[in-house]
């Protein structure tokens, strides 16, 4: 069922795979999310709770260590772990959400960069000790998550941790997004090349899950 805050999401969206262009709709939510004339639904004024709640948990200290933010749009995840300590770089595939958050965060210590999870830096190959994916591989179609989650692997450290979360999807379940919440098998896939599970909640309607890289990176 489609929320009042999804509608503008849906439609450019559908526009978007119509045209057989899966991610160009998130420009084009941006560009009018900033003249008014549509509401970006996952700004929400502030941090994913889940991952405010699972840092809690953990303790989480990020002095010496570097954090990466997928599709962080507004800029509030990202922000979140610039405080514990990460040096934290988050990006976006829209260019105007980049500009927004840095208009919002003028004093920011992240840096802000506009890239393409399905084609990220090189240089950003097995280099963030934390990757945090919150509801971004969710609003892909099926058609590209399979890839999208392969890119994601190639971000983690050695040593390093990937944060996700994401809708819970039945398997086999239809759904008309976005978004295209995750099923059990889609979750458990992540843990390939290298990472494996460290931990895998269903918190709140969501899934919550840790995967972590061994000593190795695995091609």
């Amino acid at each position: 069922m489609t929320t009042d805050r999804e509608a503008d999401a849906n439609r450019l969206a559908a526009q978007s795979l119509a045209q057989d262009d899966p991610t160009g709709w998130f420009e084009r939510l941006y560009a009018e999310a900033s003249t008014g004339s549509a509401v970006v639904p996952w700004d929400r004024g502030g941090p994913n709770p889940l991952l405010v709640d699972w840092a809690a948990e953990r303790q989480v200290v990020g002095s010496c260590r570097r954090a990466l933010v997928v599709g962080c749009g507004p800029g509030y995840d990202a922000e979140f772990f610039s405080t514990l300590g990460f040096e934290t770089t988050a990006f976006d595939i829209s260019p105007t959400a980049i500009e927004l958050v840095q208009k919002r965060f003028p004093d920011s210590a992240v840096e802000y960069r506009s890239a393409d999870l399905l084609d990220p830096p090189a240089e950003w190959d097995a280099d963030f000790d934390l990757v945090v994916e919150s509801f971004t591989v969710q609003s892909m179609p099926v058609s590209v998550r399979a890839k999208a989650i392969e890119q994601l692997r190639r971000l983690v450290a050695v040593g390093g941790e990937l944060l996700v979360v994401a809708g819970i999807r039945g398997e086999g379940e239809q759904v008309d997004g976005p978004p295209w919440p995750l099923t059990e098998t889609e979750i458990r896939s992540f843990a390939r090349a290298g990472l494996q599970v460290q931990t895998l909640e269903q918190v709140e309607s969501r899934w919550r899950a840790v995967f972590v890289r061994s000593d190795h990176i695995s091609s």
